[in-house]
């Protein structure tokens, strides 16, 4: 029997290259809230691999110990539903490191899609990144950011610029749990 196909679209949350409110560039801290709902999204939307990207060996041990919580022993038989999400968390140093590893199994090189809160020329929709993901087997990694965002260096690099998730107002701070679980109904969702 043939395996089934590997999703082409991996979620990469980057604690690493991101600014902080002083746009210095920081590594910032995990959050339990974040690594959860985005692999339960992640998860939900058919998505095999949700990349938590940090270059801290401390939050990185903090990344191992929640998801493992869920993984084995108690916590995997507690709430199975919350294993198979966590399974699918990666733990990575870097964005390339994330790459590398989603490129495995994948004859296509990996694209990136950046995306932040601020509206930039040249970004494309989530209509027609969807299309683009139902159109083709190649491999997308969405990356997100945490803190304020992104910095620049990411965006250039970046092979799309995912427009924001905006409302109907001009307040425009949503968590990054938020806008991972909107930008995945929207990409994968039922029409």
């Amino acid at each position: 029997m043939k395996p089934p196909a590997r999703a082409n679209l991996a979620i990469a949350l980057l604690h690493y290259p991101v600014y902080n409110k002083l746009r210095e560039v920081v590594t910032t801290a995990l959050t339990n809230l974040d690594l959860h709902d985005i692999a339960r999204s992640s998860r939900t939307f058919g998505l095999d691999r949700f990349y938590i990207v940090t270059p801290s060996q401390d939050q990185q041990a903090l990344a191992r110990r929640i998801t493992g919580h869920w993984q084995q022993g108690w916590g995997a038989t507690y709430n199975p539903d919350r294993k198979e999400a966590l399974d699918i968390v990666r733990i990575c140093d870097t964005l390339d490191d994330a790459q590398t590893e989603f490129q495995t199994g994948f004859s296509q090189r990996v694209r990136t899609v950046i995306t932040g809160a601020a509206n930039r020329p040249g970004s494309i929709t989530c209509h027609d990144f969807r299309q683009m993901l139902g159109n083709s087997e190649d491999p997308f990694l969405l990356l997100l950011g945490t803190g304020w965002g992104l910095t620049e260096a990411c965006f250039e690099t970046a092979d799309h610029i995912l427009e924001p998730i905006a409302g109907a107002g001009t307040y425009n701070h949503l968590s990054v749990r938020s806008a991972a679980a909107i930008m995945l109904d929207r990409l994968r969702g039922t029409p």
